[in-house]
């Protein structure tokens, strides 16, 4: 089973949690990963190739090597959430939210009643396949967290309003469709930025609302880190190990 104490304990005692978004296909890359110590594994469903009937593979493997399995799904809509959740993520990640109205459908469509409007079925593998209690199910089912990417100027014009909805668990900035939003594409060191950035990771901290943020560098990591950033998506499996062959080769040349 995942290890789900690892990622929860790490946030609810106030440490930051680092794991790569991931946009391979084999499922020990996911696990490989997961036993060198990633807290999280995000399995892209936005802008990788995968499938869900491929991801669920994916998410096993993360399980097997007691990594938080998270999908990113590919947009705002209630059966990608309900069959990202069906196969056995314990987070979702919804790009794109720019106001209130957005970020509660989002939860609502990952939480089963009274608490929202998830489709109903236990025949699935988050279920064990009918095997686990359905109360039991339903309410395990209501904890998986729920991730709300902003990434352009709409979303920062609504944010207040945004993090006074319910049942957020992370507000996760993407800085690259964020750069391009602010007329400064790809630019994701800008300032105006890292000004943007610095004033949504102010406000959700004030409502004492988690932030992540996306980031192919170290030392932004760490920037963000000593910022209050607890959520730290690092890179790209595909990209991670593309930096490390170059690494050896250019170590041995």
């Amino acid at each position: 089973m995942v290890n789900l104490n690892r990622f929860e304990e790490k946030l609810n005692n106030g440490e930051f949690v680092i794991g790569p978004f991931s946009k391979t296909s084999d499922a020990s890359m996911i696990e490989a990963m997961g036993y060198a110590g990633f807290d999280f594994i995000i399995i892209d469903l936005e802008h990788g190739p995968n499938s869900i009937l491929n991801a669920q593979n994916l998410v096993r493997a993360a399980e097997i090597s007691h990594t938080f399995p998270i999908i990113r799904v590919a947009e705002l809509n209630p059966s990608h959430i309900g069959k990202a959740l069906d196969i056995g993520a314990k987070g979702i990640q919804v790009p794109q939210i720019t106001n209130a109205e957005e970020a509660a459908r989002a939860i609502s469509y990952a939480k089963f009643g009274p608490l929202g409007e998830r489709g109903v079925c236990r025949f699935v593998r988050a279920a064990n396949f009918s095997d686990k209690d359905r109360f039991e199910y339903f309410e395990q089912a209501n904890k998986n967290f729920i991730i709300l990417q902003l990434e352009g100027t709409e979303a920062i014009k609504n944010l207040e309003e945004i993090i006074e909805v319910p049942g957020i668990d992370i507000i996760f900035i993407g800085p690259y469709d964020l750069s391009q939003s602010l007329g400064v594409p790809g630019q994701v060191t800008h300032e105006i930025v890292i000004e943007k950035m610095t004033e949504i990771i102010h406000k959700c901290l004030e409502k004492n609302i988690l932030v992540g943020i996306f980031t192919d560098q170290l030392e932004s990591a760490r920037y963000w880190k000593q910022v209050g950033v607890k959520y730290i998506s690092y890179s790209v499996d595909v990209g991670i190990i593309q930096e490390a062959s170059k690494t050896i080769i250019n170590a041995i040349r």
